[in-house]
Order: C-alpha cells, then sequence, then structure tokens
C-alpha cells in the first residue's frame, strides 16, 4: 500500500495549490447556496401540507451540498483523460503497481483536496452566518462522519468508472455529462429526495447516487436517525463493491483491445 499512499498524498499536496480557484468557488457556492434555500422557504412559506422534513433540516441538507460539493463525481481526472487520448496511458502501464488502484488512488486525492479547501470556509460561513445547524446529537454526527466516508469510496468508484470509459470513445464528454446530471439529480443536490413525490422515490433510493449525499446529509440534519446508518452505509458499501468489480472487468476487457500511438 506504500505506493498508493505516496500517490494519495503526492496528489493531494498538489490539489491543495489551488487555492485561488476554491476562493472563487466558495463565492460562486454561497450564491448558489442562498438562492436555493429561498426557492425551498418560499416552498415551504406557502405549502400547507406536511412535509418529510423540517425546513431547518433542509437548510443544513443545502449547506452540506454546497460544501461538500467537490466530492461529486461530476468530473473526471483531466491528466488521466488527456493521458488516454494521447495514448501516454502506456507509461501508466509500466509502473509496478495495479493500473485500477492507482486510478482510484488519484480519485481518492481529486475528491478529498478541493472539497477540504472550499468546504471548511463553507462550513465556517454557514454556520455562523446562513443558519447551517449543528447535529442534534453526537451519534448523528458520527453517523454523519462515516457516512461521508462511504460516500468518498463511492464516488470515487463512479469516477474512475467514468475515465475507463473513454478508452472506448473519443472524447467520452457526453458520457461524463449523463452520469454527472445523473449523480446531481438523483444524489438530492438539485430538491433533496424526501421531497421528491412518493411514486418517484423508490428508483432514486436504489440507485448508488443516494449514497453520495442523500444518506449522509440526513444523518448530519437528524431527518434519518442514526440507528438506521448502518443500514444506510451497507446501501454504500455494497454498491461500491459493485461499481468496482464492474470497473476493474471494463479496464481488463479495456486494455486487451487499447491501441497507442506506434503501435
Amino acid at each position: 500500500m506504500r505506493g498508493y499512499r505516496a500517490i494519495v498524498s503526492a496528489r493531494f499536496r498538489m490539489l491543495l495549490q489551488y487555492r485561488a480557484a476554491a476562493v472563487a468557488g466558495v463565492g460562486t457556492q454561497l450564491m448558489f447556496g442562498l438562492i436555493h434555500v429561498m426557492v425551498l422557504g418560499a416552498f415551504y412559506a406557502v405549502s400547507t401540507q406536511p412535509q418529510p422534513m423540517t425546513f431547518r433540516q433542509v437548510v443544513a441538507y443545502v449547506w452540506l451540498g454546497q460544501a461538500m460539493l467537490g466530492m461529486l463525481p461530476w468530473n473526471v481526472d483531466r491528466e488521466l483523460s488527456q493521458m488516454i487520448r494521447t495514448g501516454s496511458v502506456a507509461y501508466e502501464l509500466l509502473r509496478p503497481l495495479d493500473l485500477y488502484s492507482l486510478w482510484y488512488a488519484r480519485g481518492i486525492a481529486m475528491r478529498t483536496a478541493p472539497t477540504l479547501l472550499r468546504a471548511v470556509p463553507m462550513f465556517i460561513m454557514a454556520a455562523l452566518f446562513l443558519g447551517l445547524p449543528p447535529p442534534p446529537s453526537f451519534a448523528s454526527a458520527a453517523a454523519w462522519v462515516a457516512a461521508t466516508f462511504g460516500a468518498l469510496l463511492l464516488g470515487c468508484a463512479i469516477t474512475v468508472l467514468m475515465t475507463i470509459s473513454m478508452l472506448w470513445t473519443i472524447s467520452g464528454e457526453g458520457f461524463f455529462y449523463l452520469t454527472a446530471t445523473a449523480a446531481t439529480v438523483f444524489s438530492g443536490m438539485v430538491l433533496p429526495l424526501p421531497l421528491f413525490p412518493d411514486w418517484a422515490q423508490p428508483v432514486p433510493r436504489f440507485l448508488p447516487f443516494s449514497g453520495l449525499c442523500d444518506v449522509p446529509f440526513r444523518l448530519y440534519s437528524g431527518n434519518m436517525p442514526p440507528a438506521e446508518a448502518p443500514w444506510a452505509i451497507a446501501h454504500q458499501l455494497v454498491w461500491t463493491v459493485v461499481l468496482v468489480v464492474l470497473g476493474r472487468r471494463l479496464l481488463a476487457r479495456g486494455l486487451r483491445r487499447l491501441v497507442v500511438q506506434g503501435g
């Protein structure tokens, strides 16, 4: 594991250098978060029916989504994409490391470093000025931390799968956009999943994307009791294993037909 830890450490430290981009991202996400909260606030103000989430829980859900946006698999490692397009991915095959594990390690750094740069100031500002409440109990906070780690593993598995798709496509943009759209809608980033119509909830709750945002955010807010955390985290881990196995199979198949410049 030493080689993979070195990859994560090196990529993490490199990505921490993009501080100006993080500052700009915080400003953008604060604006989007405020708009999102105001839209949902207007909905709650005129709604005459009891809702499955309190407005306090919805506010926590929204600000957590903005703080943890970087963990959502809405993009891929552009360096790896360029290597696959140009054929220099052959250099990756020469490393004395398992290729899937190598790309997964890069994905962990890619999902954590930018998120850390944005999440810390977002949490501070949202908690002090924008109504982000703390978890209702220590058990909820611990369950949220565990589910966030599960979301990281799941998001990295989806990210690597998106990268592997480049072995069959010229640009890969179509698959990236489809996956990013599905992840954004069905994870709860656009609308918290409990606010979906009852008939529409089974599908997003079954899909892996619910484990990216909905599960950890509801555990944080208290909408999902900590007693349900083991089942929710198991859902994340099962989908992670399924996607890792699928990714490994596709990668092995893609490498058998990979052609790089020079033959």
